[in-house]
């Protein structure tokens, strides 16, 4: 059953009025891959003309889920007590973007560690561009969630390994219509 439809299939907002206010965490992650000839090179303190963009990132992340009510319709505005954002290399050529939220209400707060860590890997991109526009942002997940009437949620599979381009996903005939 969809939450955020009413009886006449009217998008509505979800009434939190009667829910018990707890602490809700939630940790999502993201995942860009550079292409393999690309010039940065993985493990190394990314920093181009517009500043440091581990750094950058995790600004805008936290400012992202401070703001998640302004970009995702229905979503309640939070008082978030807590958002860390944490950005490392992981396999060769890919970062690793995860952001972890809390908040004591009475709804949770999955679409802000969503939204954190997915403005994050936008960041990244933006900022490395002019290096090379082939990256890959992906893999955008709810890694785990506590709280609330649903308990506890805890993703039990890894990333899938990296992928190919999109290209080579698609049949290179009908990538290019």
């Amino acid at each position: 059953m969809l939450t955020h439809v009413d009886k006449a299939n009217r998008p509505t907002m979800v009434d939190v009025g009667d829910k018990a206010v707890t602490t809700r965490t939630a940790t999502a992650r993201a995942r860009i891959v550079f292409p393999a000839d690309a010039v940065v090179q993985s493990g190394e303190a990314l920093r181009t003309k517009k500043g440091p963009v581990f750094d950058t990132a995790i600004i805008a992340g936290v400012m992202a889920a401070k703001r998640t009510h302004d970009l995702i319709p229905f979503c309640h505005p939070l008082p978030l007590e807590d958002c860390k954002i944490e950005i490392a290399w992981g396999a060769p050529n890919e970062v690793v973007i995860e952001c972890s939220v809390r908040a004591t209400h009475k709804t949770g707060v999955e679409m802000e560690a969503l939204t954190g860590a997915s403005v994050a890997a936008l960041t990244i991109y933006d900022m490395c561009k002019s290096v090379d526009r082939s990256m890959v942002i992906g893999e955008l997940t709810l890694w785990e969630k506590m709280g609330g009437r649903s308990g506890t949620y805890r993703r039990t599979a890894p990333f899938p390994q990296s992928s190919s381009s999109l290209e080579d996903m698609l049949d290179e005939d009908e990538f290019r219509r």
